[in-house]
């Protein structure tokens, strides 16, 4: 039996399911608190128990989420019993090394990339995936497995790729890299375990700094990268463009995407096609029918009124899924809900989260999410500090779906990597009435 203590993390909860679907026996504990990763670990009969130390029982194997140090009593439990102990990256790379493993790391875009790889490849090969978003699932019999691989901590060291994708590199989780160098340098090491190529974005500026033996082949709008799209429109229908490589046309390309942002997410999809071999016609076929990743600009019409949730918290996530709402929606007014993600990520980017948030007609902003860190450690660090250089915004708390009924016939766009379905619902129950 493995158990993971913390199963409703996102990654966690698509490790449980893949895991079950390869057979081993699994069950897990968490907060009772609801959670969006949740229903597919229901759908499989996956336990999930809330946290006791008597969940833990000899014989078991346990798989500890990373927001639980050794004084957690499941945690000291398992420690008093001498079970075995794997972190989440462990057990991943310890899962993925029977497959063709296409790895996606990337400051931004990672999980859009997954889940777009995930359905193409599946559509025509057939593959496993475990994507952040809570999604995973794995056959037996799968050649290839696509895995998001997170750069926190370098977590993403523990993985065999034979891709090894990049989407882009930039400076984030500001409580563990010290600088951009450092970073780059957790890139170069990702890179470097490589067995076939890197895929890597030619557009980013850092990913050219990357000192790397396994052959590398850039993608971009730039002439000078080895996958190149072009002839690029962005329509309210979505984004259409030609893609070449290595000065060979390998495709037409008409997809309901929108934004410079998801455009390059797709052309790191194709450019692995293309090297897999896959047919361009058939590759465009199957990306048509590509949904989105869950929380990844997914929309709620209620009437002329959309509303759009999105895991975007680093200012260029915001600033671009902005953008790609203007594409979609260019005569619409567009409002931001967002709720910042940690105070170190605060302190650091609320100039920069401003100023993205200007680029939207007017802004509501939300408490911190401390997640892993305590308000104690950054006593002057509060959503104030963005609020206050908001063009047009003010605070809003999880009750206040009444302040948002006032921009009814707009496009309300919801960001974070929380969970905001509360406020959302209750806006949702307003306008339906």
């Amino acid at each position: 039996m493995y158990h993971f203590i913390g199963i409703k993390g996102s990654g966690m909860s698509a490790l449980a399911q893949i895991m079950n679907e390869l057979g081993y026996e699994v069950q897990g504990s968490d907060v009772e608190e609801t959670f969006f990763t949740e229903q597919g670990l229901h759908d499989l009969g996956i336990p999930v128990l809330p946290f006791d130390e008597n969940n833990i029982k000899e014989g078991m194997k346990i798989i500890r989420g990373a927001s639980f140090g050794d004084e957690h009593p499941e945690v000291a439990k398992a420690l008093s019993l001498e079970l075995p102990i794997y972190t989440y990256s462990e057990m991943v790379g310890h899962l993925t090394q029977k497959f063709k493993t296409i790895c996606v790391a990337g400051c931004h875009g990672k999980t859009t990339t997954s889940s777009m790889l995930a359905h193409v490849f599946n559509e025509l090969k057939g593959a496993n995936y475990l994507i952040g978003d809570g999604t995973g699932y794995a056959g037996i019999d799968n050649e290839y497995f696509v895995l998001e691989s997170c750069e926190y901590r370098r977590h993403f060291l523990a993985y065999t790729p034979e891709y090894a994708i990049i989407t882009n590199i930039d400076m984030d989780h500001v409580d563990y890299f010290k600088d951009i160098n450092d970073v780059i340098d957790a890139y170069q090491s990702y890179a470097n375990k490589a067995e076939k190529m890197i895929i890597a974005c030619g557009d980013d500026p850092y990913t050219h700094l990357l000192e790397v033996n396994p052959p590398i082949f850039f993608y971009g709008l730039d002439d000078d990268n080895d996958i190149i799209a072009s002839n690029v429109e962005y329509k309210e229908t979505g984004t259409s463009f030609e893609v070449t490589v290595e000065g060979n046309y390998y495709g037409f390309f008409d997809l309901p995407i929108y934004g410079k942002h998801m455009l390059m997410d797709a052309l790191a999809t194709i450019a692995t096609c293309y090297y897999e071999r896959l047919e361009a016609k058939e590759v465009a076929k199957v990306f048509k029918t590509f949904e989105g990743a869950k929380r990844r600009f997914s929309e709620t019409v209620i009437e002329d009124t959309i509303i759009i949730d999105d895991y975007a918290h680093h200012p260029n996530e915001v600033k671009a899924t902005i953008k790609a709402v203007k594409q979609k929606y260019p005569n619409k007014k567009i409002v931001t809900v967002f709720q910042p993600h940690t105070f170190s990520r605060t302190q650091e980017f609320a100039e920069d989260l401003a100023n993205a948030m200007n680029h939207a007609d007017y802004s509501y902003v939300m408490k911190i999410h401390p997640a892993r860190e305590k308000q104690e450690d950054f006593p002057e660090v509060t959503s104030e500090l963005i609020i206050g250089r908001l063009n047009h915004g003010e605070p809003i708390s999880m009750e206040d779906a009444k302040m948002l009924g006032k921009h009814k016939g707009s496009v309300i766009l919801f960001m974070s990597p929380n969970d905001l379905s509360k406020l959302e619902d209750s806006l949702i129950e307003l306008l339906s009435q």
